[in-house]
């Protein structure tokens, strides 16, 4: 079961990226007076009383405005409402029902039953007049909230949570043992085309059009009695406007397409820099704990000499540090170049993810790292771990013991699994590190 994704719209200024901030538990938006300041579409997951759901914060919509800007922003808040399963329409108390809403009440009255009408600014009893000004919007009763000081927010995420899939925490919408693999990437990369000569025939349209893949496709392929699923993602949902959103990671089927799956694939350009929506699949696809795996396509266009893969490898390290740990392939999707080698990677990575690494072994590495750099804290306080072991596997996950999880820093942290991909064959593998004290404490590592 997948994540249920929640949209925010609205005219600017009515305090979206206010309740986005209030709903995530921290100010992970933008926010202040000035209008239009939010203006590509930004996902983040919440939860509310156990249930997790994605949020999405859009740009202020400007109905039939000429501006290039406000058009493009337009076009990135119409697309979180064709994708979203619950949709914010939020307003202002303090202004009434102006025209912009009116209009914007028109284009989401087509899926009315998906919207929850939120009047924000109602900052106190007397503003509660104000709300019946918003019937007319045709879309159901209003729901009175003061984002910036919380006031009834807790009673509209009871009512958001009804509407919302019941996944819980620790939920999977992937089935462990088998491997599903999200091919990710920017419009036009080859993601469709890599599909096809994987499976030798034609079963994606392929074009030199942006955005040809509308939605994230299912396929699956036998590999030495191994059942793979590969999902194909859409770059863009539709071709209006395709010049602007060709730039733009943010599609809702690519961050769907990641939860559901426990592999990524990230395929860039061979002909172009690594661009920042590229940074953003990979940083999702890394704090969501899915191995990966980043292939060069287009590679027989380049004009290579002795070095050019040498340094390909290092620009990404370079703008992907994050990620340094997955392997990289150069390969010709179009003419079938080293895509043979493709599922074979894949196959090596997910086994690595499932490989438990024994108590003893991990031991010995402890003694080691400890040996050769001991934990220190600036506080002067002795640290020390005393051993350490793996719980889990597909994502593996180690948990080290100490006698207090808050004297072991970030730096050190870091060292250590910089240190486990060193010694443990764990390529391309995303994992956890979990620090726990003596009496159950616990000061998980975001890796």
């Amino acid at each position: 079961m997948r994540k249920s994704i929640v949209a925010i719209v609205g005219r600017p200024n009515v305090g979206k990226s206010t309740l986005f901030n209030r709903i995530c538990k921290k100010r992970s938006a933008i926010v202040d007076f000035e209008e239009g300041i939010t203006r590509d579409r930004k996902y983040q997951d919440a939860e509310w009383s156990g249930i997790y759901f994605t949020l999405v914060d859009t740009g202020g919509i400007i109905p039939r405005s000429e501006d290039t800007m406000n058009q493009a922003i337009r076009y990135q808040a119409e697309a979180a409402i064709s994708e979203a399963d619950v949709i914010l329409f939020m307003v202002d108390a303090k202004t009434g029902a102006t025209d912009f809403d009116i209009e914007i009440s028109h284009l989401l009255s087509p899926v009315r039953d998906r919207v929850l009408l939120v009047v924000n600014k109602v900052d106190s009893e007397k503003d509660m007049f104000e709300i019946y000004d918003f019937l007319q919007l045709g879309l159901g009763e209003a729901f009175p909230v003061a984002a910036v000081h919380g006031r009834n927010c807790g009673n509209l995420l009871d009512e958001l949570i009804k509407l919302v899939n019941p996944v819980r925490d620790g939920d999977l919408s992937y089935d462990r043992d088998k491997i599903k693999i999200a091919i990710v990437g920017r419009p036009n990369v080859g993601k469709s085309s890599l599909v096809n000569k994987i499976y030798g025939k034609d079963i994606n349209i392929v074009t030199d059009i942006p955005g040809t893949t509308r939605d994230s496709i299912d396929s699956k392929v036998k590999y030495f009695g191994e059942e793979i699923t590969i999902v194909d993602t859409a770059g863009l949902r539709k071709k209006v406007k395709v010049k602007y959103g060709a730039e733009y990671f943010s599609s809702m089927r690519t961050i769907e397409a990641i939860h559901q799956s426990n592999m990524v694939i990230l395929m860039l350009d061979a002909e172009k820099e690594i661009a920042t929506q590229d940074q953003k699949i990979a940083s999702f696809a890394q704090r969501h704990h899915r191995d990966i795996l980043i292939l060069v396509n287009k590679w027989d266009l380049v004009k290579k000499d002795n070095k050019s893969t040498g340094e390909f490898i290092q620009k990404i390290k370079d703008e992907l540090p994050f990620i340094s740990y997955a392997p990289v392939m150069f390969i010709s999707a179009l003419t079938g170049q080293r895509v043979s080698n493709v599922l074979r990677k894949v196959v090596e990575v997910k086994a690595a993810s499932k490989r438990r690494i024994p108590t003893s072994e991990l031991n010995k590495f402890l003694a080691d790292i400890v040996a050769t750099f001991p934990p220190s804290h600036s506080s002067g306080l002795h640290s020390k771990i005393y051993y350490c072991t793996q719980t889990e596997t597909n994502p593996p996950t180690f948990v080290f013991f100490c006698n207090n999880p808050k004297l072991i820093t970030k730096h050190y942290n870091r060292f250590i699994i910089n240190r486990l991909r060193e010694r443990f064959p764990l390529e391309g593998v995303s994992f956890r590190v979990h620090i726990r004290g003596r009496k159950g404490e616990e000061e998980p590592q975001k890796l």
